[in-house]
This record gives C-alpha cells, sequence and structure tokens, in this order.
C-alpha cells in the first residue's frame, strides 16, 4: 500500500452551468469528456518523466485504432475524510472498457496512475468488478494494465475489500476465459495476487516491479538491503521467480507481444483458438532436423531450433523463456492450427527434468487444456534431476503435478521420441500410458527404465565385481544391455508407441494427426474438481 501520487487537482470537482437546450447540453457533454480523457497536464508530464505512457495510450497501442468503447468514464468516489470530499475526479484512477484485438472482441482494464497514483478505493474497485463480470458474461479476453500504488489508504477496509471481490472473479474466470496481465509499474502487497491469479503475466523492465513487501520491509524485518528492481523487477520475477511469463523492454513491445499471444488463443473455453490459412506447405519435409539432433544422446542441441523447424514459418511464442529453461514450452501453429509444444532442451541440464522445470510444464499443459489448444510433445529427457535440495524442496509432489496435468488433459495429445526417454520422466512426458493419443518416436529413440551403462552397473554388479578385468566385461555388458532392451524398436514391437518415424517427415504426421484428432471428445468423471498435488 502507498501514499497517492500524481493525483489529479480539484478542477473535475467544479459544477457546470446547465445549458438552456439539448444542443448546449450536448456541447457540455463533450467538453466535460475531453476534459476527463485530457486529464491533468502536470500529472501527464510526471508519468512521461519516468518513461511511462498513460493509460489512455496503453490502451491504444492494444486495441485495434478506433475500437475501445469506455464505461463508466464519469464514476467518481463517494468517500468522505482525509480531504477526500474535495478531491473527487472522473475515472477514480481507473480506464475500463472494451475494444477488439485483431478484430475480436477484448476486455481491458487499465490503472490512470495520474490520479491518485492508480490507487484502489471503492469506486474503482466497483468499475473492474463489473468489467470483469461483462467480459466473462460475453466470453472474451480480458487484459489488465497495472499501474497503480496498491490500496487507497484514505480509504480503510473498503479498498481493501475491492482487492478481494478481484481475486474472487480472477479466480471463477479462470479456465473459461483468457486473462492477461501487464504490468506497467509498481504493483506491491496484495495488489500483486491477482496477476498471479491470471494466465499469463508481462512485464517491462525498469519501470514495472511486483513484490508483497517492499524493501524498506525487507530490511526492518530481515535486515538485508535490496533495491526494487532486484527484489521485484522485470528480470528477477522472468528468471529467478517464474511469476512473469515475459519480459520486454518497452511499453510498445510488450503491447504488441500481448496482441500476438491474443491471436493464439481463443475467446474463451467453449471455442478453439483461432486458425490461419498456411502458407508454409504442409507436407514440407524437414530434413534439416536430421543434421539439429545428433545420435549420440550425450552431446546437446538446441532444442528451439528443432519447433521452429517444425511450425509454421518456423514461428512460434515461447512462454517463461528464461525461467527453468530445461523445458521449452510454446505455442505455434502446425498446418494454421494453434498447438502448444512442451519440450525438453538437451541445451539446458541435458533437458533432466526439476522442480522448476515440472511446475513451468504442467500450468503451461493445464492452460492449454483449458483452452482447447492440442498438446505436442518432444521427448528427450535422462530422468529427474537428483539431489538433496531437489528431495527436500518436494521434487515427488512438485513433479507431481506434471503427471497430473498431462493425465486430467483431454485435449488432442501426440508425443514425439527424439532419442532418451528413461524412468519416470518418460512416462510424466505424456507417455501412451498416461493417455497421449498418439506416441511417435525417431530412430534414435532410446525409451527405457535408465541408461545403459547405469542399468548394468545396478542388474550385473556382482559379475562385474567378481570379474577378472571388471571394466571390459562392464563395456560388454553396457553393449548387451543396449541391443538387447535399448534399440529404437524395442518400444515399437511392444506397443509401447505407433509408430518409428523419419526426422524428415514429422511435421507431415504432426499435422495430419492433428486433423484426425480435431473432433477428439473426452469427458472427465463428474466431480467438483479435483484435488491436484500442491
Amino acid at each position: 500500500m502507498s501514499t497517492q501520487e500524481g493525483t489529479t487537482d480539484r478542477a473535475d470537482a467544479t459544477p457546470l452551468t446547465p445549458a438552456a437546450d439539448l444542443r448546449g447540453r450536448v456541447a457540455e457533454l463533450h467538453a466535460l469528456r475531453e476534459r476527463v480523457e485530457q486529464g491533468d497536464e502536470r500529472a501527464t508530464a510526471a508519468q512521461r518523466s519516468k518513461g511511462k505512457l498513460t493509460a489512455r495510450e496503453r490502451i491504444g497501442l492494444l486495441l485495434d485504432p478506433g475500437t475501445f468503447q469506455e464505461v463508466e468514464p464519469l464514476r467518481r468516489h463517494r468517500a468522505t475524510g482525509f480531504g477526500l470530499e474535495d478531491r473527487r475526479p472522473h475515472t477514480d484512477g481507473v480506464i475500463t472498457g472494451w475494444g477488439t484485438v485483431h478484430g475480436r472482441t477484448v476486455f481491458v482494464y487499465a490503472h490512470d496512475f495520474r490520479i491518485f497514483g492508480g490507487a484502489l478505493g471503492e469506486a474503482h474497485a466497483q468499475k473492474i468488478h463489473r468489467i470483469m463480470d461483462r467480459a466473462v458474461a460475453a466470453g472474451a479476453p480480458l487484459v489488465s494494465l497495472n499501474d497503480g500504488a496498491g490500496a487507497r489508504i484514505q480509504e480503510g477496509v473498503t479498498a481493501l475489500a475491492g482487492y478481494g471481490g478481484i481475486f474472487q472473479r480472477n479466480t471463477r474466470a479462470s479456465g473459461v476465459i483468457p486473462q492477461i496481465s501487464v504490468m506497467l509499474g509498481p504493483c506491491a502487497g496484495g495488489a500483486a495476487y491477482s496477476p498471479a491469479l491470471t494466465d499469463f503475466v508481462f512485464m517491462v523492465r525498469e519501470t514495472s516491479q511486483m513484490f508483497i513487501t517492499g524493501p524498506d520491509v525487507v530490511q526492518a524485518v530481515t535486515g538485508e538491503r535490496v533495491s526494487i528492481g532486484a527484489l521485484g523487477g522485470a528480470d528477477v520475477h522472468a528468471e529467478v521467480s517464474g511469476v512473469a511469463h515475459f519480459a520486454h523492454d518497452d511499453e510498445e513491445t510488450c503491447l504488441e507481444e500481448v496482441r500476438y499471444l491474443l491471436s493464439l488463443l481463443p475467446q474463451n473455453n467453449r471455442e478453439t483458438p483461432p486458425a490461419a490459412l498456411p502458407e508454409d506447405p504442409v507436407d514440407r519435409p524437414c530434413e534439416a532436423l536430421l543434421d539439429l539432433v545428433p545420435a549420440d544422446g550425450n552431446r546437446p542441441y538446441d532444442m528451439r531450433r528443432v519447433v521452429e523447424e517444425i511450425v509454421d514459418d518456423g514461428e512460434m511464442l515461447e512462454v517463461h523463456e528464461r525461467w527453468a529453461a530445461n523445458v521449452v514450452c510454446a505455442l505455434g501453429r502446425l498446418g494454421g492450427q494453434v498447438v502448444g509444444l512442451v519440450a525438453n532442451q538437451p541445451l539446458v541440464q541435458a533437458g533432466v527434468l526439476d522442480i522448476d522445470a515440472s511446475e513451468k510444464a504442467a500450468r503451461f499443459v493445464q492452460m492449454c487444456d483449458a483452452f482447447n489448444i492440442p498438446l505436442v510433445t518432444l521427448v528427450d529427457v535422462p530422468g529427474f534431476l537428483p539431489g538433496v535440495d531437489q528431495e527436500h524442496n518436494g521434487i515427488i509432489r512438485r513433479g507431481a503435478k506434471l503427471l497430473y496435468a498431462y493425465c486430467n488433459a483431454t485435449v488432442p495429445r501426440i508425443s514425439v521420441i527424439l532419442r532418451k526417454a528413461y524412468g519416470g520422466a518418460y512416462i510424466v512426458m505424456d507417455s501412451r500410458s498416461v493417455g497421449a493419443d498418439l506416441t511417435y518416436a525417431w530412430p534414435t529413440n532410446e525409451v527405457a527404465v535408465m541408461g545403459a551403462e547405469g542399468a548394468a552397473n545396478v542388474v550385473f554388479r556382482r559379475r562385474i565385481r567378481a570379474a577378472e578385468d571388471p571394466e571390459a566385461v562392464r563395456r560388454q555388458l553396457v553393449k548387451e544391455y543396449r541391443a538387447e532392451l535399448m534399440h529404437p524398436y524395442h518400444a515399437a514391437e511392444r506397443g509401447l508407441i505407433d509408430d518409428v518415424i523419419d526426422p524428415a517427415d514429422t511435421r507431415r504426421i504432426l499435422v495430419e494427426s492433428l486433423r484426425m484428432l480435431r473432433a477428439k471428445h473426452a469427458d472427465l468423471a463428474a466431480r467438483k474438481h479435483g484435488n491436484p498435488p500442491q
């Protein structure tokens, strides 16, 4: 919570002299609207001096030109005390309404930092509640442009109750309409929980921050000295905490990326994502994959290049790009249809699954399933990351989140095993046994309980120990184990995969398989809701 800066003056409270006729009244209306839209010049200059756009400029960048329809622009608070009765600016510090993005309806609310520092009071909250309710009723996405100083202290508990209403609506709308939070200024205390409840969080470097307790409180309680940026800046949340899905250098780029994301999402959970006519040939061979992925399972490569080779025109939107980079989560198109791609990243920690990677992928899978986005999983995983820290921090329950998300997903699901698929991590990465509709494998695949070296050391440890030349015997047994149980057709012979395919055909096969699965219908057992691992 904070005191309110950048407030407008008392001019908005000046009464108007009623005109004598309708034309005069209309002229009064236009003059009032112009004054409301223009805002206080000094507050606007202060906003721009911080390198920030105004709320209306931000809405203009987000929505298609000329489509914004504002609601309740003349709303004012009714609070008294602490001088509030003398300061009653129109909008009460938040602009709400709807417009279109790429021709489709989107609802939006934007904190106006120029008025009470964007702080939330009773009227301010009621405007947000109303626009959130309208978004759900209309079945359209909701974008919040956040730049506020927290609860309006002068209004006390009524301001806090306003946050409760927002949190409840965030939760009710979860999985019903896409919710996107764009952080364009400070967001502290309880206010930070609303973005955390939404599907995607965008942040802008240097100007946006999120934290529950600020640097002063941290220092007072723990003795730690930390700057605002180091505590809750965009890079911290994009790389360390995982709170932010995207971080950008400026507001213009950020809002353009929000528009792109919206083009990949459906309006609501009753619709499918918007299709686009593909210019990239569906049957385009992916010969480059034969050189991108080494046959030697111990050699790294960049999985993002594999994804770019497969999807339409090499375009993908990676989610959480810099957090838990050992797994790649991205939205893209295959044959014009939007898909969610989950892939191990051998370039980072050999693509091993750990706590953060499991939670990152689980949330992405749940989002895709909620909004009818088919899932394609590219598997090259050596297992779960071993270690005391991982075990003590809950790799069992937190790794189970990914398992739960896949098992619960009813959208079309296709997995492709590129190389390694070992142990429990293989099962978790959408194997046939947990419900994948189709599972393909490249001729370099190795599906096994563990790698040949580790398996031989466990199964034949006594024989190796008793040998005159243990190392020579171990090498021979590793070779035999690999030939017997880890050849690329072992899983296919036992019906654990649907086919072994030429990597160059991966794109064509995925497109054709997704086309076949387009009408898939799967019902879960009736229940109030599941109880996923936390």
